[in-house]
C-alpha cells in the first residue's frame, strides 16, 4: 500500500506542472492589458504611451512567454506568489489571510452534505418505496437539478429576509467568537453542500439496495442476524466504495462553487477575490488562485484512487502487475 501511495505521490508531480503550464498559457492568449486595468478611466488619459510601454518592460511582460513562465515559476517553487498587479499587495499575503475563511466553508459545507446524504441515503433504502422514499428521490432530482447560486437566493430569502435567523451577506470574526462568527458561515455552506446533499443521497440509496440483493446479506438474514446489524455491518460498510468516491469527486467542485456561494453570500474569501482579480486583469493573482485550484482537483483525483485501493485489494494489485509488465 505504501509503494503504491508513493508511485501515486510521484506522478503527480509532472501533472502538478502541465496544469502549471496550461494555466499560465491560458492567461498569456486571454484578451485585456493588466497595466490598463492597473488605471482608473479618469487617471489613464494622462498616462502617456511610452509610460505605459516603460511600466510593462519594469513588469516583465514584453518579455517572450516561455521566459516569463520559467522565471515565475523559478520564484514560485522558492516560495514567492509575486505581486498583485491592482493593489500591490504581496499574494502570500491575500492567499493567507482569504483561504482559511474559504477552507472552513468549505469543509462545513462537505461535513454537512456528507452526514445528511448518508442519512437520507439509508433512510431511503431501509423505506424503500414508502413516502419516505419517495420525499427523499424527489429531493435528490431538485438537488441535482437546482444550480448553487440559485439555492443561495432562496435561503437569503427564507432565512435572512423573511425569519431573520441568519444574517444575509458578509463574514467578519472582528469582536466576535466562535459561536457568534459561526452564524455568518451557516447559510453559505448549507447552499453549497445542498446539490452534494443531493447527489450522495441517491448514491447511497442505490448502492445500499444494491448491495441488500447481494446472496451474503440474505445468508446474514437467514442466520437470524438483527437488522440493524445487517444494514451497517454487511450493506453499508461493502456499499462504502462508490460513495466515497463520489465524495471526493465532488470536492473540487465545492471549492469551484465556493467562486459563486461567496459571491452571492458576500463572503470574504478566495472565491470573492478571484472574481475581482479576473474583472481587473489581475493575472497574477487569477494565477496562482486558479493554479490552487488546479491542485485541489488533482489530489482529490489521487485520494481516490488511494481510497479505491484501500477499500478493494485488487487495484493495488493489479497496479502491481501492470507496473511489472
Amino acid at each position: 500500500m505504501i509503494k503504491y501511495f508513493i508511485t501515486r505521490l510521484l506522478l503527480l508531480i509532472p501533472m502538478v506542472l502541465l496544469v502549471n503550464f496550461l494555466v499560465f498559457l491560458a492567461l498569456e492568449i486571454t484578451p485585456g492589458d493588466p497595466v490598463s486595468a492597473m488605471f482608473s478611466p479618469e487617471m489613464i488619459a494622462f498616462v502617456s504611451e511610452a509610460e505605459m510601454e516603460a511600466l510593462r518592460d519594469n513588469l516583465g511582460l514584453n518579455d517572450p512567454f516561455i521566459f516569463r513562465y520559467l522565471k515565475w515559476l523559478g520564484r514560485f517553487l522558492k516560495g514567492d506568489m509575486g505581486y498583485s498587479m491592482i493593489t500591490g499587495m504581496p499574494i502570500k499575503d491575500i492567499i493567507y489571510s482569504l483561504l482559511p475563511a474559504t477552507i472552513r466553508l468549505a469543509l462545513a459545507a462537505l461535513l454537512i452534505s456528507t452526514i445528511m446524504g448518508l442519512l437520507f441515503g439509508i433512510i431511503c433504502s431501509v423505506k424503500q418505496n414508502t413516502w419516505m422514499d419517495y420525499f427523499f428521490s424527489v429531493f435528490g432530482v431538485i438537488g441535482v437539478s437546482v444550480p448553487e447560486f440559485f439555492i443561495g437566493i432562496i435561503s437569503i430569502m427564507v432565512f435572512a429576509i423573511n425569519l431573520r435567523w441568519l444574517p444575509a451577506q458578509g463574514r467578519t470574526d472582528i469582536g466576535l467568537n466562535a459561536i457568534q462568527s459561526l452564524r455568518f458561515l451557516i447559510l453559505p455552506a448549507l447552499s453549497l453542500g445542498f446539490l452534494l446533499t443531493a447527489a450522495l443521497t441517491r448514491y447511497t440509496r442505490n448502492s445500499m439496495l444494491d448491495v441488500l440483493n447481494k446472496n451474503y446479506v440474505k445468508t446474514a438474514r437467514a442466520k437470524g442476524l438483527p437488522e440493524w446489524k445487517v444494514y451497517f455491518k454487511h450493506a453499508f460498510r461493502n456499499s462504502l466504495m462508490p460513495i466515497s468516491v463520489l465524495i471526493c469527486v465532488r470536492l473540487p467542485m465545492i471549492i469551484s462553487g465556493a467562486v459563486i456561494i461567496e459571491q452571492v453570500f458576500g463572503y470574504a474569501g478566495i472565491g470573492t477575490r478571484l472574481l475581482n482579480a479576473v474583472n481587473n486583469n489581475d493575472y497574477q493573482l487569477v494565477l496562482v488562485i486558479i493554479f490552487m485550484m488546479a491542485v485541489v482537483s488533482l489530489f482529490a483525483s489521487m485520494l481516490i484512487d488511494i481510497i479505491t485501493a484501500m477499500l478493494d485489494p485488487r487495484v493495488r494489485i493489479g497496479a502491481g502487475l501492470n507496473g511489472g509488465r
